[in-house]
């Protein structure tokens, strides 16, 4: 029987693998990057926390993001994106994402 080698850690790095590919930046930078956006994502699931992102259009952004408790407003059937982080957006109730280069700060 075959088992899957497949992780968290290895999503991870693959994270930090596109955002060194997409920044320029140095792995170790990116690294610390992806770490705290698989930190966010594992907080989302049980509470909801307050994060700093820049928009596509450059613009700064201050949002309520959760995944708790959100199996009910889910209605379309999307396919997940690798290189963006969805939520819930709590003060505009509605599915939001952006993109994991662009995350700034998680409060």
């Amino acid at each position: 029987m075959k088992t899957s080698n497949f992780n968290f850690r290895s999503t991870v790095f693959n994270w930090a693998h596109h955002l060194v590919r997409t920044t320029g930046k140095t792995f170790a930078v990116c690294l610390s990057k992806a770490w705290a956006v698989y930190r966010l994502r594992k907080r989302m699931k049980t509470e909801t926390v307050k994060i700093l992102f820049e928009k596509a259009d450059g613009a700064l952004r201050i949002a309520y993001a959760t995944l708790k408790d959100v199996g009910a407003f889910i209605k379309g059937t999307g396919t997940p994106n690798f290189k963006t982080v969805p939520y819930y957006d709590t003060e505009a109730n509605g599915f939001r994402s952006f993109k994991i280069e662009n995350l700034i700060s998680i409060f």
